[in-house]
């Protein structure tokens, strides 16, 4: 393997859907970082977009960066050293991912890749995720004159010994399960009513949904609605399980609750949180755990009550002063 400095190795660019070879080295370096670091480097929705057949020329710009070994042509380095996703908004603002393989950590591959995207894109608009927030990224950021601009917390249940408070629904609403086939347009209504200020989980599309039933984890038995005597969608608690990986056992996620405007206040939250968690412990899971805006009080208010403990943050950095 060549151990020539980084600043010599190749950089793939791709814009748009990657194809199936580069997808398979993309999550062969993801898997790779999340067993070293404890938390996946890229975020689902970028999962998804850089697998989608709506993932366009603009949408979404990838960088990979190959150590090439020394044998082979440098052009088609076979090892992949580091990634640089960057996913675009209708308003050409973006948010970045990056991930650095274990293996090729503390060589500059992180500022390699940086200096590429900032000659091919630059980082007007541009925010980045850093997941777990390492000191490294830390550092990276501030380097380029990156700072916090907001906290995505992970809390966590230990399901096993839960005890969960009575939550009754309201009356006129009952539950029942996700119907594919039936509910996605009702539900991606509803969604974006419950989240018409979230930047992420409110700008779900129809091909974001098809991409997350067509994965392994989804199981409709897990997707609880809300629905009022006419069969409107008032709420939901969409469920997800996390196989066992390795040492680590399978655990359960609050994967996300919605209320839409009309059913705010009737305590419907509380109930569907609580119906989903319960769910979740009828498969003996170990663990449940969730994503929550630091700054959203009430949620984290409710999810402390329940028992969560923050567990880990994600922090999105911003440029420190506007351009």
């Amino acid at each position: 393997m060549s151990h020539a400095h980084p600043e010599n190795w190749p950089v793939l660019l791709v814009q748009g859907a990657l194809d199936a070879e580069l997808l398979k080295d993309f999550r062969t370096l993801t898997a790779a970082a999340e067993e070293s670091d404890g938390n996946p480097p890229l975020s689902e929705q970028t999962l998804v977009m850089l697998r989608g057949a709506d993932a366009g020329d603009h949408s979404v710009l990838s960088l990979a960066l190959y150590a090439p070994d020394e044998d082979s042509d440098p052009a088609t380095g076979e090892d992949l050293a580091g990634i640089a996703v960057v996913v675009e908004a209708p308003d050409r603002t973006g948010v970045l991912e990056l991930a650095v393989h274990p293996s090729y950590r503390n060589q500059g591959v992180a500022g390699r890749l940086l200096g590429a995207l900032q000659g091919k894109r630059g980082f007007d608009g541009l925010s980045a995720w850093s997941h777990g927030n390492h000191e490294a990224a830390a550092e990276l950021a501030a380097r380029f004159g990156y700072g916090p601009k907001r906290e995505l917390w992970k809390m966590r249940l230990m399901s096993s010994t839960a005890a969960l408070p009575d939550a009754g629904l309201p009356d006129g609403v009952s539950l029942r399960t996700f119907v594919p086939g039936q509910d996605e347009r009702g539900w991606l209504a509803a969604n974006r009513a419950a989240f018409s200020h979230h930047p992420e989980q409110g700008s779900m599309t129809l091909a974001d949904l098809e991409a997350r039933k067509a994965d392994e984890w989804f199981d409709p038995a897990g997707f609880l609605l809300a629905v009022n005597d006419a069969g409107q969608i008032l709420g939901f608690h969409w469920t997800k399980v996390h196989p066992r990986q390795g040492p680590h056992p399978a655990i359960g996620e609050v994967y996300v609750v919605g209320v839409t405007p009309a059913a705010q206040g009737l305590g419907l939250g509380k109930a569907l949180t609580v119906a989903g968690i319960r769910h979740l412990q009828d498969q003996d899971l170990h663990a449940v755990m969730l994503y929550v805006d630091a700054d959203n009080q009430a949620a984290v208010a409710l999810y402390q009550k329940l028992g969560f403990v923050r567990w880990d943050t994600d922090v999105m950095y911003g440029p420190l002063t506007e351009n």
